[in-house]
């Protein structure tokens, strides 16, 4: 076995392995990962695709890739085939050297003062060796489902102070600093850093907005909601499309000081009445472990735990 830089292969050499890898995700997160795997296919011809793959025999069956932002790095996927039938080593020890060439890369490339690594297909603790072992901090995340058929629709009241709209392109930049207010001193602005100032908060809505990465966009399950009064955009929920059939929350927040109010159950109602109406058959969503809080939200709803992964961050 090998493990070489991934630009020197072609979409053709990488192609059957994101076959198996858009299988894995349909199984595990009832996810098409098609889109994602096409992306990925054209950055390999245009070899600017940086990360390693692990060959035996000339055949390519495990890789790794990740991105650079500025001064941070972002491990964007890790995938190796089951029975991976390299002579010399299992599946792990096979996934455990490919994220060591990743991490190494991106702890010694110049500028980069950032990693960030977010592995929805491998379980929490599966491959967090490499990860502890350089000094990266290790955050459970919980991947929930509701299936919507199993739940009656119900239309929570929404205080006459309030007003929700549907998702406009409009809001964009009040929506940036929704987002920036509503997670600063949170857990999950520790893992995300994007999160942490207006500039990087617009960086993340394009990436949801305007990039397949985390499926299609929907505004029409997305939707706003403002005061009345102040006419200040308050909370918001994104939702994207990532199978013909399920939708999946991006992003749902509200400001700290109107979290008592039940936006959050309006918001995630609204969009789960948009999908049902639509024949959607299951919404999902991502939560970090340590919010209890919106755990607790999401349960009480009808959401489902279906797996518990890692997040991981490394400040240099």
């Amino acid at each position: 076995m090998e493990i070489l830089d991934l630009r020197h292969f072609s979409a053709a050499d990488l192609r059957p392995l994101l076959e198996e890898e858009i299988a894995q995700w349909s199984v595990l997160l009832a996810w098409d990962y098609s889109q994602s795997a096409e992306m990925i296919l054209r950055y390999m011809d245009a070899k600017i695709l940086p990360g390693y793959a692990a060959i035996e025999r000339g055949n390519v069956f495990g890789y790794s890739f990740f991105v650079y932002e500025q001064s941070k790095g972002v491990i964007g996927d890790l995938f190796v085939r089951n029975g991976c039938g390299a002579r010399t080593a299992n599946r792990r020890e096979v996934e455990e050297r490919l994220l060591t060439h990743v991490i190494e890369t991106l702890q010694q490339s110049p500028g980069i003062h950032r990693v960030e690594a977010q592995l929805l297909a491998h379980d929490t603790g599966e491959v967090a060796r490499p990860f502890l072992a350089q000094g990266f901090s290790k955050h459970p995340r919980v991947f929930m489902n509701f299936e919507i058929a199993k739940h009656p629709q119900t239309a929570p009241p929404l205080l006459g102070e309030f007003e929700i709209r549907p998702w406009s392109e409009e809001y964009y930049q009040s929506a940036a600093a929704l987002i920036t207010a509503a997670y600063r001193g949170h857990v999950d602005s520790d893992i995300n850093d994007q999160y942490r100032t207006l500039t990087g908060s617009l960086r993340f809505m394009n990436n949801i907005v305007r990039f397949p990465g985390c499926g299609t966009f929907d505004p029409r399950a997305s939707f706003v909601v403002f005061q009345r009064r102040t006419r200040t955009l308050v909370g918001l929920i994104l939702c994207s499309l990532v199978r013909a059939d399920v939708g999946h929350i991006t992003q749902v927040c509200v400001l700290p000081e109107h979290r008592s109010a039940g936006l959050g159950v309006v918001l995630l109602s609204a969009s789960t009445r948009s999908l049902r109406e639509r024949g959607f058959r299951a919404i999902s969503l991502t939560v970090t472990q340590a919010n209890d809080r919106a755990i607790t939200l999401y349960q009480r709803i009808g959401f489902d735990s279906v797996r518990v992964f890692d997040a991981f961050v490394w400040e240099g």
